[in-house]
C-alpha cells in the first residue's frame, strides 16, 4: 500500500518537472519590455538596471532561459549612451525572440516587430509599433511580423 501511495505521489509531481516554469521567462520579458519602452521614448532611464536584472533572472532560471540572453543583457547593461544601447538591444532582441518562438508565454499578447531601417526586430506588447531603434524620430517605423 505504501508503494502505491508513493507511486501516486510521484506521478502527481511529474507534470511539475516535465515542463519548465514560465515565471523566469515572464520576469525576463517584463524587464526586456521596460528596456524597449525606454528606448522607444529616447531614454536610457532604467535601461542598465533592467538589463542587469534580466541577466540575473536568466542566470537563475536553471536553463529555462538560455545563457546567451544573459550575455546579451549584460552587454546592454554596460552601455552608456543611447546609440550604443540601441545597438546592444538588437542581439538581445534576436536571442529573446528565438526563446519566445519556442515557448509561448502569453500567446497573442507579445509580437515580433521589424524595422527595415534598422534591419532589426524587437518584441513588444500590443500591435501598435513603438520603435526602440529610432524612438520619436521614427516611432511608427516598422511592421508586426508575427505573434510570439
Amino acid at each position: 500500500m505504501k508503494n502505491l501511495l508513493l507511486i501516486a505521489a510521484l506521478a502527481a509531481l511529474a507534470p511539475l518537472h516535465a515542463a519548465p516554469s514560465a515565471a523566469p521567462l515572464q520576469s525576463a520579458l517584463d524587464k526586456y519590455l521596460q528596456i524597449q519602452t525606454a528606448l522607444a521614448s529616447d531614454s536610457l532611464k532604467g535601461v542598465a538596471a533592467a538589463a542587469a536584472e534580466m541577466a540575473a533572472i536568466t542566470k537563475a532560471s536553471d536553463g529555462v532561459i538560455p545563457g546567451v540572453v544573459a550575455v546579451k543583457a549584460e552587454s546592454l547593461a554596460k552601455t552608456t549612451d543611447i546609440k550604443a544601447a540601441r545597438e546592444a538591444f538588437k542581439p538581445l532582441s534576436a536571442a529573446l525572440i528565438t526563446v519566445l518562438s519556442a515557448q509561448k508565454v502569453q500567446p497573442g499578447r507579445y509580437f515580433e516587430a521589424f524595422c527595415p531601417m534598422a534591419n532589426a526586430s524587437w518584441i513588444q506588447a500590443g500591435k501598435k509599433i513603438s520603435n526602440p531603434y529610432f524612438g520619436a524620430s521614427m516611432a511608427g517605423c516598422g511592421e508586426i511580423r508575427s505573434p510570439l
